[in-house]
């Protein structure tokens, strides 16, 4: 994440939390930063081909879209959005 994403995400919690929650959340961060993914476990290569093959069966379901749908359905709805305020104003 770049450093001025980084920057407005931090602002906004800044505006947004309570002390309180920002010291809840500074010890889960910090704790989760000490852990340095110790606690991730490496896969097997039958558990990676058994997530590839669960993904592929949702997605033939269509419980998922590829990007290009994605950003197809983002541009129509934008276009949708520019032409209801032009025609607002």
């Amino acid at each position: 994440m770049s450093e001025a994403t980084l920057s407005n995400l931090l602002e906004y919690l800044y505006e947004t939390l309570t002390p309180d929650n920002m010291r809840w959340m500074a010890m889960h961060l910090m704790e989760h930063a000490d852990s340095d993914g110790k606690s991730l476990k490496p896969y097997s290569i039958e558990e990676l081909h058994q997530m590839v093959a669960e993904g592929e069966q949702q997605f033939a379901e269509g419980k998922w879209q590829d990007s290009e749908d994605m950003f197809r359905e983002l541009e129509e709805e934008f276009a949708n959005e520019k032409l209801q305020y032009s025609e607002a104003v």
